[in-house]
């Protein structure tokens, strides 16, 4: 493997939590014309990386999580990711490439909620944080035009540069951990079933994953997007980006009102391509003997309720038991498997333990995080108290496959069981 690095990245060394880490990127790792599958970089690509992330709306969960405190322009050449490391040097680390979540449509890696200093500082590991395409630019079906998945392939070819790249920053491409959370965790139950991906991690985090909108058929993914391109009226190929964010909306729109699942986003992968195997049907040969860890928040489903509809029985439904199903079926299959829940409920939130509660406390960036509403009025020491807590548990399990206990409150009540320790 060549520890070749790519030229014209920023390189800034700071301290964190009294340690120094050094912040890499943006870094373009792929490239990719408009629904097409993205290619490599050379080792030494000329040009300086944009910074760019994917087109797209507003956040649905602003109102949550607080809008961003930090603006990135938006483009389609977005194939960039940063890394966090405690020294360019051959210490041969543990990594973590982080997936963010978005309901595939907002998000981005490079955004300072998933900054990765915190967790490179106090575990001495190397942190990617990965920029994919989203909505219609990375999922559209439509024949003639787009195959679907190609956020998912970029996914691949961001592990990867990981695998040919990361040891020039301190890490060991044979130790990789990707971490994913809501829509990232999809990506990541995906990536253990993809052929393509199979050896560019071997160990995966699920945090909040909604496996029952896991993927959709091809037959009514290319529906959806013949409304797409209806609503667009002119090639999708050479719209301008307004014009697709506008057909995206109308498209979430009609989905909604034809379908009507509020939690499922217009656009999502493709069964079919890929090929994705269905949902619930894990392939053994992929996924032996990788470690898992999955999980969810108690009160998941509180930010997306509809009208008359219990939060404790929509979490049951949406997260806790198809999320459980799958960690069985993934033990049958003979990865070592382990649950988590997050029972603390912030005082003054309206929320409880919410969906992304548990993403404060993993990265700890208090400049990104301490406003956001579902924190309530805890102060920023007892958030990152508690923080310090879930990423020692998320740490241990970089580096043994097993990850520690998770205290009160942050836990409550009889945790969830192992579902599994094949060998």
């Amino acid at each position: 493997m060549s520890d070749s690095t790519p030229s014209r990245t920023e390189e800034i060394g700071t301290e964190v939590t009294g340690k120094e880490v050094i912040r890499t990127g943006p870094i373009r790792y792929a490239t990719a014309e408009r629904f097409a599958r993205p290619r490599p970089v050379p080792d030494r690509d000329p040009r300086p990386a944009t910074g760019e992330i994917c087109p797209q709306p507003p956040s649905r969960l602003d109102f949550v999580m607080g809008p961003p405190s930090d603006t990135h322009p938006q483009g389609e050449d977005c194939l960039n990711l940063s890394i966090a490391t405690p020294a360019r040097d051959a210490g041969a680390r543990p990594v973590l490439v982080w997936l963010h979540g978005g309901g595939f449509a907002t998000g981005a890696g490079l955004m300072d909620w998933y900054d990765g200093g915190v967790l490179a500082a106090e575990g001495d590991v190397v942190v990617v944080s990965v920029n994919y395409r989203l909505g219609a630019l990375g999922y559209l079906c439509l024949d003639g035009v787009s195959e679907g998945n190609l956020g998912l392939y970029d996914q691949v070819e961001a592990l990867r540069w990981v695998r040919t790249h990361i040891a020039g920053y301190g890490g060991d491409p044979a130790n990789v951990t990707v971490v994913g959370q809501s829509a990232g965790g999809i990506s990541v139950r995906l990536l253990m079933e993809l052929p393509e991906a199979r050896g560019l991690f071997r160990r995966a985090v699920l945090q909040s994953a909604p496996l029952e909108i896991t993927a959709r058929p091809r037959e009514e993914s290319l529906a959806l997007g013949q409304v797409f391109a209806d609503a667009l009226g002119t090639d999708p190929r050479t719209a301008d980006v307004p014009a697709i964010l506008a057909a995206q909306s109308e498209t979430a729109a009609v989905h909604l009102r034809t379908a009507g699942r509020r939690m499922e986003p217009a656009f999502i992968p493709v069964e079919g391509v890929a090929p994705l195997a269905p949902p619930d049907t894990p392939s053994d040969e992929n996924v032996r003997r990788l470690d898992v860890l999955y999980g969810w928040n108690a009160d998941d489903m509180t930010v997306f309720l509809g009208d008359g509809e219990d939060p404790a029985v929509r979490t049951r439904e949406v997260y806790e038991e198809p999320l459980s199903r799958y960690g069985e079926r993934l033990a049958r299959a003979g990865a070592r498997v382990h649950a988590y829940r997050i029972d603390w409920r912030p005082a003054g939130s309206p929320f409880g333990a919410t969906h992304c509660l548990e993403l404060p406390l993993l990265f700890g960036t208090r400049d990104a995080w301490r406003s956001a509403p579902m924190l309530g009025g805890t102060p920023w020491e007892e958030t990152d108290r508690l923080g310090r807590a879930l990423r020692s548990a998320w740490l241990t399990f970089a580096r043994t496959g097993t990850p520690g206990d998770l205290p009160a409150p942050l836990t409550g009540g009889p945790a969830p069981k192992v579902r599994g320790k094949a060998s």
